[in-house]
C-alpha cells in the first residue's frame, strides 16, 4: 500500500492571538496534529494548510492527493469560502476521507458532508471529561483502553444534531453530568467520515498519548481507497445487444 497522505487543516487564528494557546501549541493545532499522525504513521507524509493562506492552503490537486483531510476549525467558521466547503464535499463523495475534531462540527464542510445543522449543547467550566470506549475491536480504537480520563475539556452536550452514526466508538461523561457521542463515523458516497471531540484550543488535549494515537487512527481508517467522480451520470453502451439501443430518449 501506498504510504498515507494526510492534509491536516487549522484556523491557526487562536495560537497567535492568545498567549496561552500560543504556549500550549508553539507549532500550532496543526504541527501538534501533524505530528500525531506522524507518530504512529511513520512513512506518511502529511502536509498542513491554514486559514489565511491563499485559497485557506487548498488546492483541488492537493484535495486529490489526500487520503484524508484532517479539520480543526473555531471561530472563522464563516471565513472559509462556499466553493473551498464545496471542493471538500465533492472530495469526500469521490473517496476522500474526512476527519473533523472538535469545534469543527460547526465547519461547512462537515455541514454539507451531513446535511444537517451539526449543533449541540455546549460550557465551558474545565470539566473533567470520561471517555468510553465501546468498540474495542473496531481499528480506530486500537491500543485505547476501556476508559480514560481528560482533566480539563470544554463540556460538548446531546443532543448533537448529526445523522445517525454509521458507527459509535466512544461516549463522553462530564463532571456537569452531559454525555456526548465522542467518536462516530458515517460513509459518504466514496468517502469516509469521522468525528472526534477533544480538543479545545485552551487545553493540552492534542498532546494525550490517547487523544493523538485515536486521531492517527482515525487517518488510517479512513484513508482514500478509491477515487470515483459520483457527480457525473454518464450513458453507457450496453454489454450485451438490446433492443433500441441509441434511441433518443424523452
Amino acid at each position: 500500500m501506498e504510504p498515507l497522505r494526510v492534509t491536516v487543516w487549522n484556523e491557526y487564528l487562536h495560537e497567535l492571538e492568545h498567549e496561552v494557546v500560543g504556549n500550549l501549541y508553539p507549532d500550532g493545532i496543526h504541527g501538534a496534529l501533524a505530528n500525531a499522525v506522524q507518530e504512529h504513521h511513520p512513512t506518511a507524509e502529511v502536509t498542513t494548510a491554514t486559514l489565511r493562506q491563499p485559497d485557506h492552503g487548498l488546492s483541488q490537486a492537493l484535495l486529490e492527493r489526500s487520503d484524508v483531510l484532517v479539520w480543526w476549525g473555531h471561530k472563522a467558521h464563516a471565513e472559509v469560502s462556499d466553493a473551498w466547503a464545496e471542493a471538500v464535499q465533492r472530495e469526500v463523495l469521490a473517496g476522500m476521507g474526512l476527519v473533523v475534531l472538535h469545534s469543527g462540527h460547526f465547519c461547512k464542510p462537515f455541514k454539507r458532508v451531513m446535511g444537517t445543522h451539526c449543533s449541540l449543547k455546549w460550557r465551558e467550566a474545565d470539566e473533567k471529561e470520561r471517555l468510553w470506549n465501546l468498540q474495542p475491536a473496531h481499528p480506530i480504537m486500537d491500543g485505547i483502553p476501556e476508559m480514560f480520563e481528560l482533566a480539563q475539556e470544554e463540556m460538548y452536550g446531546e443532543r448533537f444534531d448529526v445523522p445517525e452514526p454509521d458507527e459509535l466508538l466512544m461516549l463522553s461523561w462530564f463532571q456537569g453530568g452531559e454525555v456526548f457521542r465522542s467518536l462516530c463515523t458515517w460513509h459518504r458516497g466514496h468517502g469516509r467520515g469521522v468525528y472526534f471531540r477533544p480538543g479545545h484550543e485552551t487545553y493540552p488535549s492534542y498532546h494525550h498519548p490517547y487523544v493523538r494515537r485515536i486521531v492517527a487512527n482515525a487517518c488510517g481508517w479512513a484513508r482514500r481507497r478509491v477515487r470515483i467522480d459520483a457527480a457525473k451520470a454518464p450513458m453507457t453502451a450496453a454489454l450485451e445487444p438490446v433492443p433500441n439501443e441509441g434511441k433518443e430518449h424523452v
